[in-house]
């Protein structure tokens, strides 16, 4: 019978992937849940039916764990899904649950989506392999032939982590020193079910690093691209912290953070979220500064704009041919033009001529 191989995940995270492209994954995804519920029960059972079944009990208990992390992350995908009906923002959140983090799970919550289907896939060929033989009567060249197939893997996840690949290293002198004593025709029954151990949990713990670094390396990225958005902002609030204290009375008094301060982006986790917090207070610090100091300026253009309209209304209805309401547009209009201008002596005095430019009342019963 053929085995049902993962799905190849589509577009990448924070990416309004296709809806088609979507759909194709999860049915994919559906069987691949199905099939693998069905091969871990069979697993169950026979680690069940062993002579030693406490042996298989962690490595059951984990892929079952990561099982059912892709299975719930499954049905918030067919949630947001809807049955299709989804525009770009809510193909983006697909993408999210796709590429980040699961939500539980015993490791399940450091690999995403993708990653924890990998890993039970892995965890499910090595309890197959382990069940396939019986201590006494394995046949131990097709195991230590898995063995070097692992540690393979192994190797590409390590990358070029010293102390991941010095791991593997240490792994494989193991399996030298297991295969030369069974050359010899020693039994090597117990050394090699350690060494299948060790190097499974090996490969776990690769996996689960090796996503660690790449969540870190797109944490960078993000957090440089904000760094670089920041950085790059800093010269407008200059100008407009230069031109508020230009054209207006009594600006505000507050500083433009310097985002050079802060200093390059860190490469380890707990400094880079430190970091990215410091970042996030200095974007809402120069939010802070932009309000306080495009405030009276916006005031500022609203009553130049406000007193035209006025003065546009005094020439309709005649109040413009009083000299108290040319005064009062004189007045009013100089206070707005002047620099620096005094915003609040200038909404008083344009509040003033919106009075003196009012409709006049008529006489009751004369026409108006």
């Amino acid at each position: 019978m053929s085995r049902t191989t993962a799905p190849e995940a589509p577009g990448q995270l924070g990416e309004a992937i296709p809806a088609r492209e979507l759909l194709t994954y999860l049915g994919a995804l559906e069987t691949w849940l199905d099939d693998r519920r069905t091969e871990l029960d069979r697993l169950d059972a026979a680690a069940q039916a062993a002579a030693t079944p406490d042996a298989y009990t962690s490595d059951l208990v984990l892929a079952l764990t990561l099982w059912q992390a892709i299975r719930t992350r499954t049905d918030e995908m067919r949630v947001a899904w809807d049955s299709g009906r989804v525009d770009a923002v809510a193909r983006e959140k697909l993408s999210r649950l796709i590429w980040g983090r699961l939500d539980s799970g015993s490791g399940a919550a450091l690999v995403s989506l993708v990653e924890a289907v990998k890993l039970c896939d892995a965890l499910v060929v090595q309890l197959r392999t382990r069940l396939s033989f019986d201590p006494h009567t394995a046949d131990h060249v097709a195991r230590l032939r898995g063995l070097r197939a692992e540690l393979v893997r192994c190797e590409d996840l390590a990358g070029p982590d010293t102390e991941a690949r010095g791991r593997v290293e240490a792994l494989r002198r193991r399996l030298e020193s297991v295969t030369e004593r069974a050359t010899r025709g020693a039994d090597v029954s117990g050394p090699l079910a350690e060494l299948e151990a060790d190097t499974a949990r090996a490969e776990r713990d690769l996996i689960v690093g090796s996503s660690q670094r790449r969540e870190l390396a797109r944490d960078q990225a993000r957090t440089s691209t904000q760094r670089d958005a920041l950085e790059a902002r800093e010269p407008v609030l200059h100008d407009l912290v230069a031109r508020c204290r230009r054209e207006i009375a009594r600006p505000p008094r507050l500083a433009v953070p310097d985002v050079s301060r802060l200093g390059p982006v860190p490469d380890s986790r707990f400094e880079l979220d430190a970091y990215a917090g410091r970042l996030a207070t200095v974007g809402r610090a120069m939010e802070h500064v932009e309000d306080a100091y495009a405030a009276p300026l916006r005031e500022r253009a609203e009553l130049r704009y406000r007193l035209e309209g006025l003065a546009a209304k005094a020439q309709a209805n005649g109040r413009s041919a009083s000299p108290t309401v040319r005064a009062g547009l004189t007045e009013a209009r100089d206070a707005v033009e002047a620099v620096p201008c005094d915003v609040t002596l200038a909404r008083f005095l344009v509040e003033q001529y919106q009075f003196l430019a009012r409709d006049l009342p008529t006489p009751e019963g004369a026409p108006s």
